[in-house]
């Protein structure tokens, strides 16, 4: 009420907190702090995460956020982190205006805050994202560690000016730091014997692309905190070697984590590991060197492996696959990728031993076809998803088995099965009733009768991806427009559908949110104002190659589809740079627009900024 402060003086400052921490959105977290000082100040101790991008300018940024923002216990910057150009037009205004004010740095700091903007906005509302970016030094981080000593989880992605010094300080001001990802940071062994000296509780290490290590650096670290240790990750690094892992087996016995990608690893270290971490629950090796011997010994020791993934190995055979299905029965995810010497046995063994299975991903792996999937649909009943990847000897048969005996499948992912047809994906339609996702690429022997089955028999169906499959067509969608209600639809390259079938889905999809239907050469205006009319929700789309779409069904789409945040309208020839001024200028939320540069006006040029991107053409 006009006049009558009904909140401020009545709630104290502890209900205060406590409703602000409640709210989901972030955008409700910022309309919230623009209310009055007080509000601003209290909602300030909500925000326990803070993400920086890291190239730019001042160490002295983090001073300023540690003294607006002292709740916050997760700090993540990414020197990869790009900005918004919601992000980039705010931080503009506020620059401009508050310089040409001659105000205090600080006044600018404070007011920029004001106007963080989410890189996703279904982000938790705890996450204060930040409008300007600034390069991060040691200086910088020393600054970070004094300023939030309260620190838990500390991001640091390809940060390449930080060094020991930097990582030395943290760790000392630190000290209840459980999570710290270093990735593609050159420090060296004497920041990580610092973090291990100083940091008692530390349970998650990531060291991927961390050169400047090596065996020492790791083997002090595990000799200070391997007893808190529960998930470690490593990846090029070539002076971290067996002995690393060695160490690792001794200090380190509740480890539950490693993800190894080396080709310096040998079955020395992993052996060691498989016999001294005995509550190891993932394993994922991309190591050329590892042979059967590692695996056995996992399938002896390591009987509280969960998830294990294999990638690239070509010394090993179905031999140390039959000893993770004899001795892992609480195996829930499987992942093969580049595996060629597995046959049909090897799986066929983990299927009966692991009858617990949820995931499973074939990627490239030639050697295994029909009869080791059929054995997963016999045994696995507990299957929810289901990868194949370039598994051209996998065939029909299989999917029909899986039909039969997997009946909460949710996720069906077939790209380039050749040898999988309408049939099998009619078995999953009729069996598997609570399908959530189903992505299928290059796999021509699939038409409509598979889909139209899907659509009759998925009511649950969210997620449908159907690209390059030359016989499906409108009979297809206009069957799940009619059973399904969809937020993402993939049809690129399906030169069969046209204006039929995607009218159906915007009739029977009110809530789709993302729609590609590129290099569709038979869609036309009509089905622009459909989707206008029906689908409002749309954020993202891509229409490039659809020669017939023109400015007018812009028009159309963009006066009801508002909440548009990306669009690809590439090598579209009915589309003008009258056609380019519309989207940019009707859709209040869009961030990226991808067209040829010759279709952008100057004065869209203006005005969209750095919204448009262009399509690189060399003549």
């Amino acid at each position: 009420m006009r006049g009558h402060d009904r909140i401020n003086g009545c709630l104290p400052d502890e209900l205060m907190v406590e409703i602000f921490s409640r709210l989901d959105l972030k955008s409700s977290h910022d309309a919230c702090s623009l209310v009055c000082k007080r509000w601003l100040g209290l909602e300030r101790l909500t925000r326990t995460t803070l993400r920086v991008g890291a190239s730019g300018t001042s160490d002295r940024f983090f001073k300023l956020l540690s003294r607006r923002f002292t709740g916050v216990r997760n700090v993540h910057i990414d020197e990869r982190l790009s900005l918004t150009p919601r992000a980039r037009h705010v931080s503009c205004r506020i620059r401009r205006r508050f310089l040409g004010r001659r105000r205090h740095n600080d006044q600018f700091a404070d007011a920029a805050l004001l106007f963080l903007r989410s890189h996703d906005e279904t982000e938790r509302s705890n996450v204060a994202d930040v409008v300007e970016s600034y390069s991060l030094s040691d200086d910088g981080l020393a600054v970070l560690g004094e300023g939030f000593p309260n620190l838990e989880k500390l991001s640091l992605i390809w940060c390449s000016n930080i060094s020991s010094v930097g990582l030395r300080s943290v760790a000392e001001r630190c000290v209840s730091l459980k999570s710290l990802d270093l990735q593609g940071c050159y420090v060296g062994d004497q920041g990580l014997v610092a973090v291990g000296e100083c940091c008692k509780q530390l349970e998650e290490l990531n060291l991927r692309f961390c050169e400047g290590l090596t065996d020492r650096g790791l083997v002090k670290l595990t000799v200070g905190c391997g007893r808190s240790l529960k998930s470690l990750g490593i990846a090029a690094c070539a002076k971290i070697t067996d002995a690393s892992l060695e160490a690792v087996s001794s200090h380190c016995q509740y480890l539950e984590t490693l993800s190894l990608d080396s080709e310096f690893m040998h079955d020395t270290g992993l052996l060691a590991v498989a016999k001294g971490c005995h509550f190891l629950k993932v394993l994922k090796l991309h190591c050329v060197n590892v042979t059967d011997e590692t695996l056995r010994i996992v399938g002896r020791c390591c009987l509280s492996l969960e998830e294990l993934a294999l990638h690239s190995f070509q010394r090993f055979t179905d031999v140390g696959l039959h000893s993770v299905g004899n001795g892992c029965k609480s195996l829930k995810s499987l992942t093969l990728t580049d595996c060629n010497v597995l046959t049909d046995d090897g799986l066929e063994i983990v299927a009966t031993g692991c009858k617990q299975l949820t995931h499973l991903e074939v990627n490239g792996c030639h050697g295994i076809g029909t009869v080791g999937l059929e054995s997963v649909g016999k045994s696995c009943p507990n299957l929810t998803e289901l990868a194949l990847l370039y598994c051209q000897r996998i065939g029909t048969r299989a999917l029909l088995e899986i039909g039969r005996g997997c009946k909460f499948l949710q996720a069906l992912h077939l790209v380039d099965c050749s040898s999988i047809g309408d049939d099998a994906i009619i078995s999953i339609a009729k069996g598997c009733k609570i399908l959530r996702r189903l992505h299928i690429r290059r796999c021509y022997e699939i038409g409509d009768r598979a889909i139209v089955a899907i659509g009759r028999h998925c009511k649950s169906l969210t997620d449908l991806s159907i690209r390059f499959c030359d016989r499906v067509g409108d009979r297809a969608l206009i069957a799940i427009g009619k059973g399904c209600n969809l937020t993402d639809l993939n049809v690129s390259g399906c030169h069969q559908i046209g204006d039929r079938g995607i009218i159906a889905i915007a009739r029977g999809c009110p809530q789709l949110r993302s729609l590609d239907v590129s290099v569709l050469q038979r869609l036309g205006d009509i089905t622009m104002a459909k989707l206008g009319e029906g689908c409002p929700l749309l954020r993202d789309m891509i229409i490039s190659h659809c020669r017939h779409i023109t400015d007018a069904g812009l028009s159309h789409l963009v006066r009801n589809c508002s909440m548009l945040e990306t669009f690809h309208m590439v090598y579209c020839h009915g589309i003008t740079s009258a056609g380019v001024a519309t989207v940019v200028s009707g859709c209040p939320n869009i961030k990226k627009v991808l067209v040829e540069k010759s279709k952008v006006s100057e004065r869209t040029q203006r005005r969209a900024g750095s919204v448009i991107s262009y399509l690189c053409v060399d003549l």
